[in-house]
């Protein structure tokens, strides 16, 4: 099968979409497929090795130095090369130029489209467009949400939980709900004591957390959660790993809170080595997001072995369902800086827990969401063939 992706994120923007589309790339040409993908230019990113990725000229989004913003013009361009690649199907991974650009290939070619759902606006814009009121952002978001799902033929979500969400919005378009998964390459054990020498952690507990350092994904309240913890684990070190616009919010407000001592911001980390070491050198993975749609991250820490302690909304609830290595705390700092104190405080448990926390992992196989995504594939091809007989009988002909 030919696939067209194309999406408005990718390497070298760190991101879950951008390591969502990495990982279902690579299992579906693992499996005999054909992805070609469309995705932005980033400044001083080298000539792409794999033929297969097209990029795509760009600008920087205002106020948001990570993104692009794709020229719909020179995706128009590609036209010739698009066409020669014949694909079977259109696959949408974001809602901006993406979105629109996917829908004007997929119909040009007659063939069907469909969109991967991975960002809960409703939580996401009010963090953005703060002078707007909520009451408004909720309301643009649900019609958003709403006229951009009936544009295409299925829509991917990477949870039950943000699936309920597009249920619950009125969404009539075919939901499935396919997770991402774990590559094979997350269960490589890093090297956490490199880690920790590296960056002069030595023996001292540690806390981490993982991700984009934006305001959605509620650090804040994890701040304040380590007050609470220093009460019990004085020595204690909260690792902030990842880039974004919050950084300079957060590091004024540990500063704030006489918080200097107790944390450190290391930007972002190199995915097959320096990221896995360092989840592998952590105590505790601690994460409090309540807009993921799936929570990777988790994932990613538990095959890793570190336990994790999380709330859980949206899809972290899916991920942490039944999950053995993990402790799922309410959102309120004493609670949750008490359960990781727990952690930190007990060897034996904590030990018992990374265990578990492989064991949770090892049930995430990307090679399996893969070949589910395929078979959706497969199922729509189907499904426009019976809709347009005609068009597909001249094909066969031809």
């Amino acid at each position: 099968m030919r696939i067209l992706m194309i999406s408005d994120v990718y390497f070298p923007r760190v991101n879950g979409v951008s390591t969502s589309i990495q990982t279902f790339r690579r299992d579906l040409i693992a499996a005999g497929h054909r992805v070609l993908l469309v995705a932005p230019g980033y400044p001083g990113l080298a000539p792409e090795q794999d033929a297969d990725i097209i990029r795509v000229k760009s600008w920087q989004v205002p106020r948001d130095p990570e993104d692009r913003s794709m020229s719909r013009r020179a995706i128009r361009k590609l036209w010739p090369i698009i066409q020669a690649a014949r694909p079977d199907i259109v696959h949408v991974q974001t809602p901006f130029v993406a979105h629109y650009a996917g829908i004007e290939i997929a119909r040009r070619l007659g063939v069907p489209v469909l969109e991967t759902y991975h960002t809960y606006f409703e939580h996401y814009l009010q963090h953005y467009v703060p002078v707007v009121p909520g009451t408004w952002l909720r309301a643009f978001s649900r019609w958003f949400t709403q006229r951009q799902c009936r544009q295409v033929d299925a829509l991917i979500s990477p949870s039950q939980p943000m699936a309920d969400v597009l249920a619950a919005y009125g969404v009539a378009t075919p939901l499935h709900v396919i997770p991402t998964g774990l590559d094979p390459s997350r269960f490589q054990d890093g090297d956490g004591s490199r880690f920790r020498a590296l960056h002069g952690i030595g023996s001292r507990p540690m806390a981490l957390f993982v991700g984009r350092v934006a305001h959605e994904k509620n650090i804040d309240f994890l701040l304040v959660m380590l007050r609470k913890l220093i009460d019990k684990v004085p020595d204690v070190l909260l690792v902030i790993a990842g880039e974004g616009p919050a950084v300079p919010h957060l590091k004024q407000e540990i500063a704030n809170a006489g918080l200097a001592a107790n944390t450190q911001m290391i930007g972002y980390l190199e995915r097959n080595s320096t990221l896995l070491d360092c989840y592998h050198a952590a105590d505790v993975f601690v994460f409090a997001s309540r807009t993921e749609t799936q929570g990777l991250v988790l994932l990613e820490a538990m095959a890793q072995g570190t336990p994790v302690v999380s709330t859980a909304v949206m899809g972290t609830a899916e991920v942490l369902r039944d999950a053995r290595g993990a402790i799922v705390s309410q959102e309120s700092a004493q609670v949750f800086g008490d359960a990781v104190a727990l952690v930190l405080k007990d060897p034996a448990l904590r030990e018992k827990l990374s265990v578990a926390a492989k064991g949770d992992a090892e049930r995430w196989s990307s090679v399996q969401c893969a070949r589910r995504a395929a078979d959706l594939y497969q199922d729509l091809l189907g499904l426009h063939a019976a809709a347009s007989p005609d068009k597909f009988l001249a094909e066969a002909k031809g």
